[in-house]
């Protein structure tokens, strides 16, 4: 079956990887509804055979009922938006819409039957649904990781012109490069009108070739599909009006970034007030039924994992007191939620005495700001650096999150001395839980730099939630297991 969902998938892809953003948007658009009704039919046909294995009758009428409901599935998805351009490769919210674009068809087909008294074999709703919602969802899984990689090939991109100051626009840059898999390449930029040609912006290889008043003429000369205009004075509502206007006929695609950054998801919402389009955003919720699953959750978790793990974390203790002199638990003090210190559970990575040896080798960190990292730690023990690279050793914190102390997802538990150079932005990290993994674990790990390991804490206290923490756990398993960013 998976050679069947994936090697067709797979040809297809080579070939429309050399195209045009309007083309193979149109072309994987095809390739998804051939695939989601592949997937029908896979689930008609194992319903079928089942029930033919089990020896029941199937009447030809019924066989074609269910091939009609299969081709009535890649319409369901067309009517809950799953081909929209925007969703390619963007995780959550396809599989969201995927989800429930499946469940309202089997709803319908349900309703409908009772409605009008028509009989349907129970087996079409009860089993070929759902089996054809699982196929859907990892069809999906498989089209989004192969996008990805092909964006990091730099294929299936979106050439982009971005509009806005030059500190905003080389930001923007950087993010892009730094996560390939959303698609987007800035190609091009506009500065505000009279400020002199940004000639730095070409050593970071985008050429600033206009300003506010000539965005559509840079469009068609860098052959873009789309604009990004990041927030500024210049360009108000009548200005961002006329800009929408001037990119209307080539239908390129215009992107607005607000001012207020880093606030996603469920909090923000558009309405209409007075005529006007106004941007509502939530505060996050830190108290209340939300935090008290989230609460139970981590330590329901945490404990079984511990119950589970007890033996092969008994012979990691061993082998740690084999290798190297010393306890084979280390604590250490940290900050949690609050400003309030607590005791960390490790298993010991470093020779004894390893923080009296930290003052010798500061001078050789290899990390900005306020944290102290070395790719080759003179400290660490042999073993210590395998239970390093595949995250072995983080696994006694799974005692401070039964204890309450920490989260399994959260931002990175910083040391008192951190935390007296922390500026005031970045105390909001302490208003939740630290957390065994995070965005930044699953973002570059040890590789990011101080600014984006902040940056995407705070990303995670704005916009948390529990299906937030569900897909940085299921992230964080890959992660862990390649090993990548860890030293």
């Amino acid at each position: 079956m998976r050679v069947g969902l994936e090697e067709p998938a797979a040809a297809l892809l080579e070939g429309v990887s050399r195209m045009t953003p309007s083309i193979w948007t149109r072309s994987y658009v095809r390739l998804l509804v051939a695939g989601d009704l592949a997937c029908a039919m896979v689930a008609c046909e194992i319903v079928l055979g089942t029930r033919l294995a089990l020896g029941a009758f199937i009447p030809g009428s019924e066989a074609l009922l269910g091939l009609g409901l299969a081709m009535a599935w890649p319409v369901a998805m067309a009517l809950g938006g799953a081909y929209r351009k925007r969703l390619h490769g963007e995780g959550s919210e396809e599989f969201r819409i995927v989800f429930n674009s499946g469940l309202a068809l089997t709803a319908a087909v349900a309703i409908g039957a009772y409605a009008t008294q028509t009989t349907i074999a129970r087996s079409f709703v009860m089993a070929m649904f759902p089996l054809g919602l699982g196929l859907t969802l990892f069809f999906r899984y498989r089209m989004r990781k192969r996008l990805h990689r092909r964006r990091r090939e730099g294929e299936y991109v979106r050439q982009l012109v971005a509009v806005g100051h030059r500190d905003a626009v080389i930001d923007l840059m950087m993010q892009f490069r730094l996560q390939p898999h959303h698609g987007m390449r800035i190609v091009a930029a506009c500065l505000p009108e009279g400020g002199p040609l940004d000639t730095e912006m070409d050593v970071e290889g985008v050429s600033v070739v206009g300003d506010f008043t000539n965005v559509a003429e840079t469009v068609a000369a860098a052959q873009a599909d789309s604009v990004a205009v990041l927030a500024c004075p210049e360009l108000d509502g009548a200005a961002l009006r006329r800009l929408a206007w001037s990119l209307e006929a080539g239908r390129t695609d215009l992107f607005v970034a607000p001012a207020l950054m880093d606030v996603a998801g469920p909090r923000i919402s558009i309405r209409p007030i007075a005529g006007m389009p106004l941007l509502h955003v939530e505060h996050p919720e830190f108290e209340g039924a939300k935090r008290l699953v989230k609460a139970l959750f981590d330590r329901v978790v945490a404990g079984t994992a511990l119950a589970v793990l007890a033996v092969p974390m008994l012979t990691v203790a061993a082998v740690i007191r084999l290798n190297s002199p010393g306890a084979a638990l280390f604590r250490q003090l940290r900050v949690g939620k609050g400003g309030r210190e607590f005791q960390v559970f490790k298993f010991r990575t470093m020779v004894r005495d390893a923080e009296k040896l930290k003052a010798e080798l500061l001078a050789a960190n290899e990390f900005d700001g306020v944290l102290f990292k070395m790719r080759r730690d003179p400290r660490i023990t042999s073993v210590g650096a395998f239970l390093r690279r595949y995250s072995i050793d983080e696994l006694p914190q799974l005692i401070n999150v039964v204890r309450g102390e920490m989260s399994l997802v959260g931002p990175r538990p910083p040391l008192p001395e951190e935390v007296r150079q922390y500026g005031g932005d970045v105390r909001r990290r302490l208003v939740v839980h630290p957390g065994m993994t995070g965005l930044w674990q699953v973002s570059g790990r040890s590789d990011l730099t101080w600014e984006e390991s902040v940056r995407l804490d705070l990303r995670y206290v704005e916009n948390w939630s529990l299906i937030l923490d569900l897909q940085i756990l299921w992230k964080t398993w890959g992660v862990v297991v390649s090993g990548e960013g860890a030293y």
